[in-house]
């Protein structure tokens, strides 16, 4: 990587947004990549709005709406694309990254494998993101909460190029590295299943779910199975939110009992966890009513297919992805009746 690094940032939504312009803030010589004309025009207007966490800034940036012929090389691609736009960011952006570039995969899910796939697991970073963003209107991106970002490789091989990355990033905030990227990436799997998932189905904020015994209990149990998942897949998830998720997993006792007190204990665990975060909103419920296609595939469709390879039942996950794909296609309105239903 060059002593002056130059940047892709390959989608210029919330998350995006606020990445690039951050490092357009500090100095970087940053380009984002936006198919959406009306962003490109914000941008081109009135430059890049920060706001929310880290203060407001109004930042020169440049975003446009294709990459010209020879554009590049950049030292870092950024992949900051929905989950299943991923493979095709990828595919064009690929050669444009620098020989001895790194792409960064900030997608949830285990969407690096895709990427591997494409340019190479060599050329490959994880990156898990705690923090949250939105774009309020085209060019205005807002940091929604504060958080770290880890740095690492899918197979957790040493990479020099760790620490030069996690350096560049850190006008974002706390950027840490890892070298086990795969149980950090399972962890926040099982985290955004029940998350985003469960508050597409139920519609408002994570806590309209677990403020709830019964949206609780789906949690738990849409959390159990993934991790059972990757526990077979040979990886041990990581601790997401303070919380060892494989401690929270139910054992086959409390799966099969009504009420205990360990039972009673995890409850309130994830009641913790619907304070912390009662406000938010899923970001898969809005791309619905956006019109866009749920990532759903990415999140819980991710576990129930894998699941079945290894023979590791996951039958709440499984109805969950049919009733996101039911929301999608107006079959049925998210709510509290939709959530019993998954029971």
């Amino acid at each position: 990587m060059s002593a002056a690094p130059r940047v892709l940032v390959v989608g210029v939504g919330g998350l995006g947004g606020c990445i690039a312009g951050a490092l357009a803030r500090s100095g970087v010589d940053v380009t984002g990549l936006s198919p959406n004309t009306a962003i490109v025009a914000a941008v081109a207007s009135h430059g890049m709005r920060l706001t929310g966490h880290g203060g407001d800034h109004t930042v020169p940036g440049r975003v446009v709406a294709q990459l010209e012929p020879g554009a590049g090389p950049f030292d870092l691609v950024v992949l900051a694309t929905p989950p299943n736009a991923v493979e095709e960011a990828a595919r064009d952006a690929a050669p444009t990254l620098a020989p001895d570039g790194a792409m960064v995969v900030l997608q949830n899910g285990l969407c690096e494998e895709r990427v591997q796939a494409i340019v190479g697991a060599d050329r490959v970073v994880g990156c898990v993101v705690m923090w949250g963003a939105s774009m309020p209107e085209p060019g205005v991106f807002e940091r929604t909460s504060s958080g770290t970002m880890t740095l690492g490789r899918l197979d957790d091989a040493p990479d020099g190029r760790l620490d030069t990355l996690a350096a560049l990033l850190a006008p974002l905030g706390e950027v840490r590295t890892t070298d086990r990227l795969a149980g950090k990436r399972w962890g926040k799997l099982a985290l955004n299943c029940m998350v985003s998932t469960l508050g597409t189905i139920r519609g408002g904020r994570l806590g309209d779910v677990l403020f709830t015994r019964r949206g609780r209990r789906l949690g738990l149990e849409i959390i159990s199975e993934t991790v059972d998942v990757a526990l077979a897949s040979g990886v041990t998830p990581e601790r997401m939110a303070g919380v060892d998720l494989t401690w929270l997993a139910l054992t086959p006792a409390q799966r099969a009992a009504l009420w205990s007190p360990n039972l009673g204990v995890k409850h309130g665990v994830m009641l913790a966890v619907g304070t912390r975060y009662r406000r938010l909103r899923s970001s898969m419920l809005a791309a619905i009513e956006r019109g866009r296609t749920p990532p759903i595939e990415f999140l819980n469709g991710e576990v129930v297919q894998r699941g079945q390879a290894l023979g590791v039942p996951t039958p709440v996950n499984a109805r969950a992805v049919d009733a996101v794909w039911a929301i999608s296609r107006g079959d049925a309105t998210p709510g509290a009746a939709l959530l019993e239903s998954l029971s």
